[in-house]
């Protein structure tokens, strides 16, 4: 009697996998749910973005509210079940698998019927929120930050997603937890860098980081500043995280209306806390990319201080000397309109004084070690450069003394142990023997 055929080790791994695909398959299936289609226009920034805000122009206000979600507001069902008949296997795996991992981790399905009601809800308890005193307005606030949140994860990928995004940092920016609506605001650039937002979260982001700013300031002297119950701070660091998300604004949209603003701020506030080498490398940037910014005649000036305050002295380089130098040259060939007002022509000699009088500090520190050392020639080059290139500062007459008393001295001191160094001459230096000649031999 023959007995039954065993099944091969590929057809139970390929019935293992069927089952296992069918088993997630109908997980999916339970976790998504269909929702009928909102009729009407979801409703927009309008009347939202009417409210004070001095970052931003008037003119600069959103779009009406019925041009606000024209990626997804028109979308019907039978669009929706056109696009999923086209979908291949594979997108339909994926889309199977990201509706799972949404129930795993409680975010929401991808519905966008569901999410342009959710965006309503979002907006309507926004507006109720605006008409509260605000005390009792955070909590609305939160609630239509956390309507919001669950919009934008129901339309991944739209132009839902992005007003969700942003009105969802909007109300945590009302609610007064600056730090999530930072972190919003900054994930909204990262995903959507196009996004027609940006000037608005630009403007938020610069107003937020100067109020950090400002507390910091106004508390730099107290000896504890922690506060666990704060929310509209980070607990430590305040300062320093300002100063990133300024960096932050340069770097989403370098050729914003704020970049040269955040650069000069950040700068500024790198010099208040006398990182003068930071703030040194904002305003270079500043002068090297934004030739046009009204701020460019400042950076000039306080660039020349940063590199007068990051020169470490006489025993250094003079490297950044010259680089101020430069400065001061530029600062009174580009600007001869400042130049004339007495206090920035003052303020520019004062510091081309300064670049003088430590290129010649320099200069007589290395004259004295020359001369300490006897080689009199190279300290009367450096008092002759002191006398020829820097005549006003002090080290000058000193130079003019040293220089008549090493005239007549040697150029270099004699060598010691002269005699032993020519009973042992120095082979490298000796010239190769001449070829043997008929002569040479004879002899």
């Amino acid at each position: 009697m023959k007995s039954a055929p065993q099944p091969s080790p590929i057809s139970s791994f390929r019935r293992c996998r069927n089952a296992l695909t069918t088993t997630w398959s109908l997980v999916a299936l339970a976790c998504v749910t269909g929702c009928q289609s909102i009729p009407g226009t979801p409703t927009g920034f309008g009347e939202i973005f009417g409210r004070p805000d001095e970052s931003v122009d008037a003119a600069d206000e959103p779009p009406a509210r019925e041009n606000l979600i024209s990626q997804v507001s028109h979308t019907t069902e039978s669009d929706i079940e056109a696009t999923a008949a086209d979908k291949t296997t594979w997108e339909t795996t994926q889309d199977q698998a990201t509706s799972v991992m949404n129930f795993v981790t409680g975010r929401e399905q991808v519905d966008h019927s569901k999410a342009k009601d959710l965006y309503q809800q979002g907006d309507a308890e926004f507006r109720r929120a605006s008409g509260m005193d605000r005390q009792e307005a955070q909590d609305a606030f939160l609630g239509a930050a956390k309507l919001f949140k669950r919009a934008a994860e129901a339309a991944p990928g739209t132009a839902i997603e992005q007003d969700a995004m942003m009105m969802r940092g909007e109300s945590l920016f009302f609610a007064d937890r600056l730090p999530d609506a930072v972190d919003v605001y900054q994930t909204l650039q990262k995903d959507f860098p196009r996004n027609r937002h940006n000037d608005r979260v630009a403007a938020r982001l610069f107003s937020i980081s100067r109020y950090w700013i400002d507390v910091e300031r106004a508390t730099e002297d107290d000896w504890f500043t922690l506060d666990l119950f704060d929310r509209t701070k980070p607990r430590l660091d305040a300062d320093g995280n300002a100063v990133r998300v300024l960096d932050q604004i340069r770097y989403d949209d370098p050729t914003g209306r704020l970049a040269d603003d955040a650069t000069m701020a950040a700068a500024a506030e790198y010099i208040r806390q006398g990182k003068f080498e930071m703030a040194d490398e904002f305003l270079t940037d500043l002068r090297e990319s934004f030739p046009d910014s009204e701020h460019l005649f400042l950076a000039h000036l306080m660039g020349i201080r940063c590199k007068l305050e990051v020169y470490a002295g006489p025993h250094y380089s003079a490297l950044l000397l010259d680089e101020a130098d430069k400065l001061v040259k530029q600062t009174r060939t580009r600007f001869p309109d400042k130049m004339r007002d007495q206090k920035y022509a003052d303020m520019v000699a004062r510091a081309a004084a300064e670049i003088d009088y430590l290129k010649a500090e320099k200069l007589f520190k290395r004259a004295q070690y020359r001369d300490k050392q006897k080689y009199f020639g190279a300290a009367a080059g450096y008092y002759q450069r002191i006398l020829d290139n820097y005549p006003d500062t002090p080290f000058a007459e000193t130079a003019r003394e040293r220089l008549q008393a090493v005239n007549d001295q040697p150029v270099r001191p004699a060598k010691r142990l002269s005699w032993l160094q020519n009973l042992f001459p120095d082979r490298g230096n000796n010239k190769p023997p001449l070829e043997p000649t008929y002569e040479t031999i004879l002899r």
